[in-house]
């Protein structure tokens, strides 16, 4: 009776390993279902970029406002006869690049 039970506890033990460490285990299982979610994120956002990309291609092949648009943008272009105005915001004090060291004699003042 005990070399029966041993012999199934055996046969059940060898039925069990391909499940859970065999090709197909669970665990291989689990870590394809992680990547192949993974995937997905990956491939959104990819999809969302192409989509820029398209549009901006349409904008570009389309108009010659997004053409104009970048020429200002990138390149600092200018219309003929247009005035170019810069705005410098004020709200930090301009710090001098290399600020002079105060000589010795200013150092020591009592």
């Amino acid at each position: 009776m005990k070399a029966l039970t041993l012999i199934f506890v055996v046969l059940i033990a060898l039925l069990q390993y391909p499940l859970w460490l065999g090709k197909g285990s669970w665990l291989r299982v689990w870590n394809v279902n992680r990547q192949i979610s993974e995937q997905k994120e990956k491939n959104i956002s990819y999809k969302q970029r192409n989509e820029t990309l398209n549009a901006e291609v349409r904008d570009l092949k389309q108009g010659n406002a997004a053409i104009e648009e970048r020429a200002r943008s990138e390149l600092g272009m200018i219309k003929e006869d247009e005035v170019f105005y810069q705005v410098i915001d004020q709200a930090l004090p301009i710090q001098p690049a290399n600020p002079v060291p105060a000589t010795p004699a200013e150092k020591e003042t009592p």
